[in-house]
């Protein structure tokens, strides 16, 4: 039994998402909080598993509260506010800073919606959680290439779904500024892709852009698969590039690991570096397996790390990945797998 706090300024809003919450024969609600000064005590009287948040409150915003929880007591957190739909920025803020997952809050009819609340804070309870590490302030990446990276002719692709945001940022903050051309599948709607590109390309030495259609592979460039209806693949031969094409789900998911390292596997074959980061289900694990069994480098993030250990697991049990590692690990091994300097 998962065991809920709900927070929430408005009485309505935590009466539904409670009564969703609670028609769930797995999940129990044992409190709600108006503000985040309440749901402080909340928490520490009644020590629940997972919380459902709001985004705009009294006396804190719902941000600023996360930040506080992920440093001084880590747990799961499910965001659920008016802002997820339409403010991409306090979205990635929230997942950055280690929220399980974000949904736009339902309207009080919206029976479908308050259903995926309830599926959401159960995936939540599974989760693992880490104290957050306050990032040093520091001037952005330095953009020169490595003196000691040369890439070699090779690709790199990377998948990853719940929790992917703050690893993909500790991946990519590690790449050199002139690293193998990159291509991410990270599971995420349509309306935040192209601000966590942005987000992405702050971040990172490389340059980050959101993919699209016919962009040549360089190095020194990574590309953000676009979320909602397209999948992103790379196509060519010698001279790779992207192809992000519009069709329904594959492995449930659009945009698709499986499809983004399906087509490197035809593609690239041997001179490719596939990683599968942390996520629920097992969407990329047929992928990977293709592109090992083509001769292809594959990583894998261990379990100790990752907020979700589904994908990682998939992939691992059926022999798709070469080496598993903790996230701080995975940017320098690609790195060193990419490296021409040292040779593979």
């Amino acid at each position: 039994m998962t065991r809920v706090l709900v927070v929430d300024d408005s009485a309505v809003m935590r009466k539904l998402i409670g009564a969703a919450l609670s028609a769930d024969p797995e999940l129990e609600v044992v409190g709600e909080a108006g503000d985040p000064l309440q749901a402080r005590e909340a928490i520490k009287a009644l020590n629940p598993d997972v919380i459902t948040l709001d985004v705009e409150m009294p006396n804190m915003n719902g941000i600023e509260f996360l930040d506080r929880i992920m440093r001084l007591r880590p747990m799961p957190v499910v965001m659920v506010s008016t802002l997820t739909a339409r403010g991409a920025e306090a979205t990635l803020t929230a997942l950055e800073l280690g929220a399980v997952d974000c949904i736009e809050k339902p309207r009080g009819s919206d029976l479908e919606g308050f259903r995926i609340i309830a599926e959401k804070v159960k995936m939540a309870g599974r989760a693992r959680v880490r104290q957050r590490i306050q990032r040093p302030e520091s001037a952005p990446p330095n953009a020169q290439p490595s003196e000691a990276f040369s890439p070699a002719d090779m690709v790199v692709a990377i998948g990853s779904s719940t929790g992917g945001v703050e690893a993909l940022i500790t991946i990519v903050e590690r790449l050199p500024a002139n690293c193998a051309p990159t291509v991410i599948t990270q599971h995420m709607p349509a309306t935040f892709t192209r601000s966590f590109s942005e987000r992405l390309n702050r971040l990172s030495p490389a340059t980050v852009t959101e993919a699209r259609n016919g962009d040549p592979l360089r190095p020194g460039h990574i590309y953000v698969a676009p979320g909602g209806d397209f999948h992103l693949e790379v196509e060519g031969t010698r001279h790779l590039r992207c192809k992000v094409t519009q069709g329904p789900p594959v492995s449930g998911h659009c945009p698709s690991v499986d499809v983004l390292f399906e087509s490197v596997a035809r593609c690239a074959k041997d001179r490719a570096v596939g990683a599968i980061l942390t996520g629920m289900g097992r969407d990329g694990a047929r992928g990977l397996l293709a592109m090992r069994q083509a001769g292809a480098r594959t990583l894998g993030q261990d379990e100790a790390s990752c907020v979700v250990y589904g994908m990682p697991r998939a992939a691992f049990e059926m022999g798709a990945v070469e080496r598993q590692l903790p996230l701080e690990k995975l940017g320098p091994a690609i790195r060193n797998l990419t490296n021409s300097e040292m040779g593979r």
